[in-house]
């Protein structure tokens, strides 16, 4: 599954839930709400670079290669060690406070729930 490509958030589950759990401020989660978060992807092979671009040009990039231990970062600054699994054209990583799955959902969606808590 071909993830390679830039996109945009359609509509997010659970947002001030997942928002609370990973501690980010109140004031910081209603600026957030209606954002609609730009996902940029370039993939060569299992190798990915993920970038997550954020309200006032706040950005996260992480590169890892699939089933492989890589280096990662959370939009809080927060360094850890993740590996990605790709399992039925769905990547899957754990965070340190939750797990995330991103698919690609018909022809143009990037999808990324956040998690039921």
């Amino acid at each position: 599954m071909a993830f390679a490509g830039k996109w945009e958030t359609e509509s997010q589950e659970g947002y001030d839930a997942f928002c609370k759990l990973v501690g980010i401020p109140d004031e910081v989660i209603a600026k957030g709400r209606d954002y609609k978060l730009v996902t940029e992807v370039t993939q060569n092979g299992n190798t990915f670079t993920w970038t997550q671009l954020y309200p006032a040009n706040a950005k996260v990039t992480n590169t890892f290669t699939v089933d492989k231990e890589s280096d990662m970062e959370t939009i809080g600054g927060k360094k850890f060690k993740a590996t990605v699994h790709m399992n039925g054209g769905k990547l899957t990583v754990d965070f340190p406070n939750y797990h995330h799955t991103s698919e690609i959902v018909g022809a143009s969606s990037l999808r990324h729930p956040h998690p039921a808590l």
